[in-house]
């Protein structure tokens, strides 16, 4: 199961608002991904579904080039991008969009964006090396910055929220898998719902190492100054507003794909191409 606490440790690291009385436009909406960094961390859910067999039992390295290239369509940057833009224009209160919009648009949020979409995109073990080696260097020196990245995560959507979000994921992928006839399986929704959270404690310590040492190794060229002022604009409730709305778009994008790609797999062969 390591493989599977490693995709929802990525999912979580990069890890809906009731409907408002005044949405923002689409045009201002592109803009907002672009400024935000969102439309690049959508791109980080085709990379983390690189790891989405695990939960079937699976290695998608067993299916040669034929996993990547279903992945990679069924997370179409393209259409994720428009799909998102549709949630957002009904959803995303104007005033809301401004305020995050104007705190990205500066010179220290433009660079937290760079840093974090070059992030979003990198994973592996040197990665995670350089982040742990980084974070104890940070906790040595007395840095406030590991509280600092603990804030941000109850700011942007706790721990047990992505946990509680990746779980109905992981239970529609496993369910449209057996759906599609890739496995037999006699367990009822709830009994594999009760199995799976057998593996809550071990995945809650795994995200909160794990969250550190990423946050560590993506804000590496930042102050403890720089990270404190994050910290704060990140507490405001408008950036509170935008950050659960935007971690249940890509909720819903996500479980979406998901169930699409189980459907799909009884199409591929292991180590045979599309």
């Amino acid at each position: 199961m390591r493989a599977v606490r490693k995709l929802f440790v990525v999912i979580l690291l990069w890890t809906a608002a009731s409907a408002p009385s005044f949405a923002a436009d689409r045009e201002k909406i592109q803009a907002f991904m672009e400024v935000t960094g969102f439309d690049v961390a959508l791109e980080g859910l085709r990379v983390s579904a690189a790891d989405a067999p695990a939960m079937l039992g699976l290695d998608a390295a067993d299916f040669g080039m034929s996993w990547t290239k279903l992945a990679d369509e069924v997370f179409a940057q393209d259409q994720l991008e428009e799909d998102a833009l549709d949630i957002l224009e009904k959803t995303l209160k104007d005033e809301v969009l401004v305020h995050a919009s104007d705190f990205y648009a500066t010179p220290l949020g433009q660079r937290l964006v760079e840093a974090e979409n070059a992030s979003h995109l990198i994973d592996g073990p040197e990665k995670r090396d350089q982040g742990q080696a980084l974070a104890e260097d940070l906790m040595k020196r007395g840095s406030p910055q590991p509280q600092y990245f603990l804030d941000m995560s109850d700011s942007i959507g706790s721990i047990e929220t992505g946990m509680a979000q990746f779980r109905e994921v992981q239970v529609r992928f496993i369910l449209a898998a057996i759906s599609a006839g890739m496995f037999d399986s006699e367990l009822s929704e709830a009994e594999l719902r009760a199995v799976l959270a057998q593996q809550d404690e071990e995945i809650r310590g795994d995200v909160l190492n794990n969250m550190i040492a990423s946050n560590a190794y993506t804000y590496r060229d930042f102050s403890d100054e720089d990270i404190r002022q994050y910290s704060e604009a990140l507490s405001t409730p408008e950036m509170m507003e935008v950050y659960e709305l935007m971690n249940a778009v890509q909720f819903t994008l996500m479980a979406d794909r998901y169930e699409i790609i189980a459907a799909r797999l009884s199409e591929l062969h292991p180590s045979q191409e599309l």
